[in-house]
């Protein structure tokens, strides 16, 4: 599946492409100011549609990691200012907490980071309750635990297939493939990525345990 979906994407972009060059030209031979803003218009058009087609191929595309030596607290900060950027609006809810983030951890800190930024992301998105995202951080136990917990007063999902299943939830522009990716992503760099529902609080609580790099890694 992921393959047809990565060679049908492949080539609908090649259509679009010759669709935008084809556009180019007509507004080249154009003179009028009304057709050149109709023209620039349907480019833009094309090139969002072959931006989608590009980030759906990108979900399903192999993982293929850089490794090196990143310090845990780096990769919280860089995180925290990536959702700054990224999210600067949604990110005013996230209550942090970071207990002493020491080692190092031996990751692909682009890769990685896009994981992240796609489950915070995701929280934001989808059946969001009232209240704050709490974030936690610590180095236990030779392992970095990153713990997210978000409110959820409506959380219908089965959690023994939850981010587990692409293609579960589909809506326009989103087609159920951050969760399964983020999985994915975690996993590769030998680590886990657990989720629990907490009833009491009404809210997901979805754990990620990475390794700390050894003198050996």
């Amino acid at each position: 599946m992921a393959r047809f979906v990565r060679q049908l994407s492949h080539d609908l972009r090649n259509h679009l492409n010759a669709a935008e060059l084809q556009s180019a030209y007509l507004a080249e031979m154009g003179e009028d100011a009304e057709l050149k803003a109709e023209v620039t218009r349907l480019r833009t058009m094309l090139s969002e549609m072959g931006g989608s087609l590009q980030r759906l191929t990108d979900a399903l595309a192999p993982i293929k990691l850089t490794l090196m030596p990143y310090a845990a607290a780096d990769f919280v900060e860089d995180l925290r200012q990536q959702l700054g950027r990224q999210l600067p609006e949604e990110s005013r809810a996230i209550e942090w907490s970071v207990e002493a983030a020491d080692g190092s951890l031996n990751i692909d800190p682009q890769i990685l980071l896009q994981a992240f930024l796609e489950l915070f992301a995701n929280a934001f998105r989808h059946e969001r309750g009232s209240g704050s995202i709490r974030a936690q951080a610590a180095t236990k136990e030779a392992a970095f635990t990153f713990t997210l917990e978000e409110p959820k007063t409506a959380f219908a999902s089965e959690m023994g297939s939850w981010g587990r299943q692409p293609f579960a939830k589909l809506k326009h522009g989103h087609y159920g493939l951050g969760l399964p990716r983020v999985r994915s992503i975690i996993e590769a760099h030998g680590g886990q990525m657990q989720a629990r529902y907490d009833s009491p609080s009404s809210s997901l609580v979805t754990t990620i345990v990475l390794p700390i790099a050894t003198g050996d890694s």
